[in-house]
């Protein structure tokens, strides 16, 4: 019983940074997502895309989290855009409050969109809100199709599916549509789309959907 209470108040106090932070994104005309995998499934090379198409449409911003390097936030410093790295040294996700501490070192009026690249993890980023408009879990065809069944939580609490490494399928044991069927008998609500970011198929749907979603003004 205590474990379960200690739980509960870490993520109470996560929750009221969070709701701080969706505050400060909101009055700054910000939409935030978080965005999240396990490891290999191409985060970076989505967002090396995103930022690569969406040059010059959408003043964008990223948070890097990292269990120990910065080498995700060099390969996104080559695009010439605002970048925070948080090494978490050894944790498994990102919290809020380490968002909050990131946030301080951006113009925020000067942003459009933040995107949130989490630490590699299905099962602990599932439970932290950081103070997002969403959650975009990345699903790569190479984890099998059987994903969604094994990590419910994130795919339940996402808002967007990306189905990654299309481009894979006639090599590997995963069917796509299973896949998706998995994935939307969890959350029927999901938004998916399929990428492939080695011949760029559904990275331009993906930055519509992006560009449509981050010119609205965020609710807070």
């Amino acid at each position: 019983m205590s474990v379960i209470t200690i739980e509960r108040k870490v993520l109470e106090k996560n929750d009221e940074v969070a709701r701080q932070n969706r505050t400060l994104l909101a009055d700054n005309g910000v939409f935030a997502l978080n965005m999240v995998s396990s490891p290999g499934a191409g985060k970076t090379s989505i967002l090396e895309r995103t930022l690569e198409h969406l040059r010059g449409s959408l003043r964008v911003a990223v948070i890097e989290g990292d269990v120990q390097t910065d080498l995700d936030a060099r390969r996104v410093a080559k695009y010439n855009v605002p970048a925070v790295q948080i090494v978490t040294r050894g944790g498994c996700h990102l919290e809020a409050n380490l968002v909050r501490d990131a946030l301080g070192n951006l113009d925020l009026k000067s942003v459009d969109l933040l995107i949130i690249e989490n630490v590699g993890n299905l099962v602990c980023p599932s439970n932290y809100d950081l103070g997002e408009a969403m959650k975009v879990v990345v699903a790569s065809t190479t984890e099998g199709d059987d994903k969604p069944l094994k990590y419910p939580a994130m795919f339940r609490n996402a808002s967007v599916l990306i189905l990654n490494k299309i481009d894979l399928l006639p090599y590997i044991p995963c069917t796509l549509h299973v896949l998706k069927e998995n994935a939307l008998k969890i959350n029927p609500s999901l938004t998916v789309f399929e990428t492939s970011c080695t011949t760029g198929q559904g990275i331009d749907a993906w930055c519509v959907w992006l560009t449509e979603n981050a010119r609205r003004k965020p609710a807070s």
